[in-house]
């Protein structure tokens, strides 16, 4: 049972930090690459990859949810299984990756999402349309930020998950 337990425990962090790797440096900015200003042409750019890039992140968020969710389920079974807490600082790390999730699917991305809206919609003002890019830059700054604590973060997890202690 614990050989069970450790294999679901490693393969679930390193999907999890997998996926936010290549999220973060290949799916990401790929959506924003020249060949995709090509491909979309220059007209089209601008919305398209914003919204491309929502569809990608709404996918991206739900993989982190699953990976939530079975690393607190690893976490409660390990604790099941041993009587006793896994290591003190584990539980707080997960806790910052789950609230850290949660903030960035169900504040960050619907936030973006209207602000894009709002900055590309024919029928928004110039006012309303430069109010929207200063807050999207905000929130997208503020989330990129975020972005790199919770790699690191994730990080730690991978290894300390993966670190056998006898």
């Amino acid at each position: 049972m614990i050989a069970f337990l450790r294999c679901l425990g490693i393969l679930n962090a390193a999907v999890w930090f997998g996926s936010a790797i290549f999220f973060s440096f290949a799916a990401a900015p790929a959506v924003f690459s020249i060949d995709m200003q090509k491909l979309l042409g220059g007209n089209n750019y601008p919305y398209f990859s914003g919204a491309i890039a929502q569809i990608i992140f709404d996918h991206f968020f739900l993989i982190q949810m699953i990976c939530s969710i079975i690393a607190l389920s690893h976490l409660l079974c390990e604790r099941l299984y041993f009587g006793r807490s896994p290591e003190s600082w584990r539980g707080p790390l997960l806790a910052f990756l789950i609230v850290m999730t949660l903030l960035g699917g169900f504040v960050v991305r619907p936030r973006l999402k209207d602000l894009h809206t709002i900055k590309h919609a024919p029928n928004s003002t110039p006012a309303m349309k430069e109010a929207a890019s200063q807050s999207f830059r905000t929130w997208h700054g503020a989330s990129q930020i975020s972005n790199v604590f919770v790699l690191i973060a994730l990080g730690a997890y991978v290894c300390r998950v993966g670190y056998r202690a006898d």
